[in-house]
């Protein structure tokens, strides 16, 4: 413990908490693009639905319910994304080995 003089003031200290919120995404991008060019299912218009979801959330305050719509899009848009992708190699093969032309 430490012993203060007689006559000294202690030193005061003024400790100010900044909030870390890590940022919502809400993956509007990315569902646009699969909305447009890889829309198996209509799985990239539902991820845009979510999407626009999560920024309105995001917006009011609500980051929970923002962060639950964001995960929800980034699962449509992974699956829209495989989905397309497998769709257009499985097109390229059947069409590169198909002999009737």
């Amino acid at each position: 413990m430490i012993k203060e003089e007689p006559g000294t003031v202690p030193m005061a200290s003024t400790v100010i908490s900044i909030g870390s919120e890590t940022p919502v995404r809400d993956y509007v991008v990315w569902s646009l693009f699969n909305t447009v060019f890889m829309n198996v299912c209509c799985l990239g218009f539902i991820a845009y639905a979510y999407s626009v979801k999560s920024r309105d959330r995001k917006i009011v305050g609500d980051m929970t319910g923002a962060q639950a719509h964001a995960s929800t899009a980034k699962c449509l848009n992974i699956c829209a994304l495989v989905f397309g992708g497998l769709t257009t190699i499985i097109c390229i093969i059947v069409l590169t080995t198909y002999k009737g032309f």
